[in-house]
């Protein structure tokens, strides 16, 4: 019995064809995504951004890489070799749908991450931590990490922001794969949450940022609520003719799902640390957490009932004191409204040229595909008896913050992203409708039926009859169906998430046009772009005054209005000003309908011709002028 055990278990650990080929696939996959995106040039020139410029053999690979994992994931997902295949299917995975703009250039993509490193700079310096700078010196915790981690390390910023999606994505798939953990004992499942997460990631809020940080952290702060801080509830008692007493009972009457004490505590301990970091950290994520963690502790499942309480205590103590700067002159609630919240979020949104239209209706057909098939989920979980509530509650409460602020028209966007762990749980039903208790049930019902083929067939075993029998297997056309969905999640995921590549992918022309413009602006003085998509201020950011034309006259960008403000504004800083006028600010405006290249052209024409105005730094993609005070 023992040699047969030692047999089996070898014969589990062995490399199978399948194994082998579906590793082979991801480094051709790897090989084919990476050559063919850096031979992309910048700057992009479509409003669709990359999905129009990507060569052929980029999506082959895309293709044969979601074709490999289906391949992969009807095989024997628990075995050790094949759990080797997965993490490396997912890895390439990550490497393509990330790391894209990293191979295209090696200029980190979007505004925000060069600020950040400004941020974190100026944070280690003597000035310290003043709230009255700005809103982010409100939130210092990710900066003063960043600053900390920087400094030790030694590490190039530059390159830091330039992989930092690929970093973060991947601590998030690491969070994500223990909360999964306690969700579903079938490894199939929880291999395609991840995958799907993946491609449904097309928010890009995985750059060098609080948010990023404070999404892992929640992830975070799920799992141990998921893990050693839940409860096995009773049954609930139901609204019908329920009285005070049984719900006091059905309250009182959950315990501890870990049988540790010491383990719970400690896991107490470290949720109450993580919460107060997110507080620290990020504006809106501590109203995340604090939803979700209220969800879980009113279904029943927490085992804390006072934990949303220590978190609620824990958000206001930072919101009165460190950020009550910030919080005086923006009120958390003075945007409420669903009106104003549908308005920025999607209508605002739908604007500009056509390409750049479209990529947007993309994001909401991914979003509403997305939502769909977890809804279908959802409901098929229902009628099969195996819903867990708890996901579908953190897939659906995040909804609630929605109509409670602008949030700069990114509302729906943080909305999306915190919901999608959850989301693709719950379409995985759909997508992959078997779940572990099936597949130990299949295997019990194999292992019991052996004996009695072996007695009527010699011993004789047959395969085809055993993957008939196998519920959790799918079939081809179900595989088929699978692997196209994943490729159509690919192409809009892409495209979504790299649709504005026209302007936040920048050029060596653009960087070296900010370079100058920190030599030539005096301490004091300021700093005027055209639009936000800038890479600027990552070094002296508390030396200068950055204001865009596009806020300073949102309103009416024509020549008449816009000139005289953007003028005198520079004129009278103390100091002057430098005026930059690149190529992606510039392409920003256009695809998003707030001027036209022609206006443009007028508007800098009259600025360079005012008195006190000259050009001090010219290339291919950007002019700087220097405004004497």
């Amino acid at each position: 019995m023992t040699s047969t055990l030692d047999v089996a278990r070898r014969t589990e650990g062995r490399w199978k064809a399948r194994d082998v080929w579906c590793a082979v696939a991801g480094v051709v996959a790897l090989a084919l995504a990476v050559g063919a995106a850096s031979t992309v040039a910048v700057p992009v020139g479509s409003d669709l951004g990359l999905v129009a410029v990507l060569p052929f053999p980029f999506w082959v690979g895309v293709l044969l890489l979601n074709v490999a994992f289906v391949v992969a994931l009807r095989g024997d997902a628990a075995g050790p070799a094949r759990r080797v295949v997965m993490v490396w299917l997912v890895v390439v995975l990550v490497l393509v749908l990330f790391g894209t703009a990293a191979f295209v250039t090696d200029v980190p993509r979007g505004e925000v991450a060069f600020r950040h490193l400004g941020i974190a700079d100026a944070l280690s310096g003597a000035q310290g931590i003043d709230p009255g700078i700005d809103a982010y010196f409100n939130w210092p915790g990710f900066f003063a990490l960043l600053a900390t981690v920087l400094g030790a390390t030694g590490l190039d910023p530059v390159a830091v922001a330039l992989w930092a999606p690929v970093f973060n994505v991947g601590l998030w798939l690491v969070a994500l794969g223990v909360l999964t953990g306690y969700l579903t004992r079938d490894p199939r499942r929880r291999w395609l949450v991840l995958w799907v997460f993946c491609l449904g990631s097309w928010q890009d809020q995985d750059y060098l940022s609080p948010q990023a940080f404070g999404f892992f952290l929640y992830l975070v702060v799920i799992a141990l609520l998921l893990g050693p801080l839940a409860a096995r509830a009773p049954g609930f008692p139901g609204f019908r003719g329920v009285r005070r007493a049984d719900l006091a009972a059905w309250w009182r009457g959950r315990v501890p799902a870990e049988s540790r004490p010491g383990l719970r505590v400690g896991a107490l301990v470290v949720t109450i640390l993580l919460v107060a970091v997110i507080c620290a950290s990020h504006q809106l994520t501590p109203f995340m957490v604090l939803i979700a963690i209220t969800a879980l502790t009113l279904s029943g499942r927490v085992w804390p009932s006072r934990l949303p309480l220590i978190a609620v205590v824990l958000l206001t103590l930072w919101l009165v004191y460190p950020a009550s700067a910030y919080l005086i002159g923006n009120p958390p609630l003075a945007e409420a409204g669903l009106q104003g919240a549908t308005e920025a979020n999607v209508l605002d949104r739908l604007s500009g040229t056509a390409g750049h239209v479209l990529v947007v209706q993309v994001r909401i057909v991914l979003t509403l595909v997305l939502w769909a098939l977890a809804a279908a989920g959802a409901v098929r979980d229902w009628r099969r008896g195996r819903l867990d509530v708890r996901v579908a509650l953190l897939a659906a409460t995040p909804l609630l913050l929605f109509p409670a602020q602008l949030y700069g028209g990114e509302m729906l966007i943080r909305v999306s992203l915190f919901a999608l762990p959850f989301v693709a749980m719950l379409a995985c039903s759909i997508l992959l409708p078997a779940d572990g208790s099936t597949h130990a049930a299949a295997h019990a019902a194999h292992g019991s039926a052996r004996p009695a083929a072996r007695a009527g067939h010699g011993g004789t075993h047959h395969p085809a009859a055993h993957a008939a029998q196998d519920p959790t297997r799918p079939s081809f056309r179900a595989a088929g169906a699978l692997a196209l969905t994943c490729c159509l999640l690919a192409v809009l995921t892409v495209t979504g998430r790299f649709g504005n590549a026209q302007y936040d992918v920048f050029t060596d022309d653009e960087i070296a046009a900010v370079a100058a413009v920190h030599r030539l602006a005096p301490p004091g003085s300021s700093i005027i772009s055209a639009a936000h998509p800038t890479p600027w201020r990552s070094e002296d950011y508390l030396e200068h005054r950055a204001r865009t034309i596009d806020d300073m006259c949102r309103s009416d960008l024509s020549t008449a209005t816009c000139g005289p403000l953007v003028y005198d504004f520079a004129r009278h800083s103390p100091g002057g000003g430098v005026v930059l006028i690149m190529r992606s600010s510039e392409a920003s405006l256009v695809l998003q309908g707030a001027g036209s290249a022609a206006g443009l052209d007028e508007l800098e024409q009259w600025l360079s011709g005012q008195g006190g105005v000259e050009l001090a730094f010219s290339n291919a993609d950007a002019r700087v002028y220097r405004v004497t005070p």
